[in-house]
């Protein structure tokens, strides 16, 4: 099974940026740890602070990934181009957020995503990430 994680703009700061909403674990080393508890799965990641990367990387996996776990993070909000390549590949896409849009800014409360995901996990931290390969896994 190959799954890959892509993360947008801001997450390469993880563990540095506002601690108090996404934690003090950068992601290198969240990612780390899943590779070691997820042994038989091929996990691979991804980051891109540029719109057009992820969806290059979104075509370039769509169709021989068993899964993407993709955290567009603000281009969630405004992107477009990057619902459509969701719409147009053929893996599974969930949708993961850190914290609960919800509860911030209004114009987070709207994705681009969501309508072409498989599921969506909102709030539950670097959790969230495990939670949403769990869901290819059953």
């Amino acid at each position: 099974m190959k799954i890959i994680i892509i993360n947008g703009p801001n997450l390469n700061l993880l563990g540095k940026r506002e601690p108090t909403i996404y934690g003090n674990a950068s992601f290198e080393e969240y990612f780390e740890s899943l590779k070691k508890q997820y042994t038989n799965i091929e996990l691979s990641y991804f980051q891109s602070n540029i719109e057009g990367e992820i969806i290059d990387k979104l075509h370039e996996v769509g169709f021989d990934y068993d899964g993407i776990i993709l955290n567009a993070a603000a281009y969630t909000h405004t992107s477009v181009g990057i619902g459509d390549a969701i719409k147009a590949v053929e893996s599974p896409v969930v949708e993961v957020h850190i914290s609960n849009v919800h509860a911030r800014e209004e114009f987070r409360h709207h994705s681009y995503i969501s309508a072409n995901a498989a599921g969506i996990i909102i709030g539950f931290g670097l959790k969230g990430y495990q939670l949403a390969l769990e869901s290819f896994i059953l």
